[in-house]
């Protein structure tokens, strides 16, 4: 079956909802196939972080995966870029979404501002034991974000990289000195600008 565009987007919303809704990762997980496995791999060194550089396979290693980096992490003000924005493959059912959001590290308390990029890939739910048999949903899970301000930030270090720039009542809150070069140009906040791929301002 040929699944078209707005086919794909539906379940690629599901899921972007339930993260910018900071839903429980149960509610999550409803997102994700069973059968085919579904996965989750955040691309990055594994030497910076436990949830970095590796693969987590099924429903247990999806779920395994939010709680890893949860521990680590959480988030404040998710957003997406309109959907009129997301890019769609229907050849290889492939949604690649770009968001910001407020990160911080749960045990310095030190928070970033960052642009990341997820690449959903869809699939049709096939196991016959699980609701939603026939449903479109995410099997493959992709996201590159800002791994060295998570490393900084775990370690407490990410003020020292931020100078001098905080918020009151926070530690090491702000954006790093690329982002405010980049304002200083006038040329503004490039969502992905951590990747060259996806940020040619000032490239």
């Amino acid at each position: 079956m040929k699944y078209t565009r707005a086919n794909l987007l539906t379940p690629a919303r599901n899921l972007c909802s339930a993260f910018s809704s900071s839903s429980p990762i149960p509610t999550i997980l409803t997102n994700f196939t069973h059968d085919p496995y579904p996965q989750a791999h955040e691309h990055g060194l594994p030497h910076l972080a436990p949830f970095l550089g590796r693969t987590f396979t099924g429903t247990d290693g999806v779920s395994r995966y939010f709680e890893v980096m949860g521990s680590e992490l959480g988030f404040e003000d998710m957003s997406f870029e309109p959907e009129a924005e997301w890019l769609v493959d229907t050849s290889t059912m492939a949604v690649v979404i770009r968001g910001t959001a407020k990160f911080f590290a749960k045990r310095t308390g030190q928070k970033w501002d960052e642009g990341f990029v997820y690449r959903l890939g869809i699939a049709e739910e096939i196991n016959e034991e699980v609701g939603g048999r026939g449903e479109l949903k995410v099997q493959e899970y992709e996201i590159w974000a800002d791994t060295g301000a998570a490393y900084l930030a775990i370690k407490g270090r990410l003020g020292e990289v931020l100078g001098d720039e905080t918020e009151a009542g926070t530690k090491g809150t702000g954006r790093t000195r690329r982002s405010q070069d980049r304002k200083r140009s006038g040329c503004g906040e490039v969502v992905g600008s951590g990747m060259s791929a996806f940020g040619s301002c000032g490239q």
